[in-house]
């Protein structure tokens, strides 16, 4: 972990530079990992931390092999995401930033993934799924869970 922030540590802004190389090496952004930055950044671990939990993209546990985010922002909501979130926990058994017991799959929310024209909106393994219904939403199911 040391490495990548000493790879980054003379450029300007290296934060979230840093904070995505280690999700991509790690899956996750582990607790450790956050005194090592706030160190080597002189930083406070809640400053780290805040911007970590800032951007929905970090995650603190490791994923799923499948992540499927809904987006729960006010476009998306208008038409009709709500039911599909319900439905979507319904059928996964699992709430926001679950991940199932076998690991497979990941539920998480997001405010907005800029598809407000072609609302509601999700992303399946950072695939862009726009005018998202019910029929379309158990098919993302079925394919994730196969």
């Amino acid at each position: 972990m040391t490495e990548i922030v000493d790879t980054h540590i003379g450029r300007e802004g290296p934060l979230l530079p840093i904070l995505h190389e280690v999700q991509d090496d790690y899956g996750h952004v582990p607790d450790e990992a956050l005194r090592v930055i706030a160190d080597k950044l002189n930083l406070s671990r809640a400053e780290v931390h805040g911007v970590m939990s800032f951007y929905h993209d970090y995650r603190e546990r490791p994923s799923g092999r499948h992540v499927i985010r809904l987006c729960r922002a006010e476009a998306c909501q208008s038409v009709g995401s709500e039911a599909l979130a319900d439905r979507a926990r319904e059928l996964l058994g699992l709430d926001w930033n679950e991940t199932s017991a076998d690991g497979s799959i990941t539920l998480e929310l997001v405010f907005c993934l800029g598809l407000c024209a072609c609302a509601p909106a999700a992303t399946v393994d950072g695939k862009l799924v726009a005018r998202l219904d019910e029929n379309r939403l158990d098919d993302v199911i079925r394919e994730v869970k196969a």
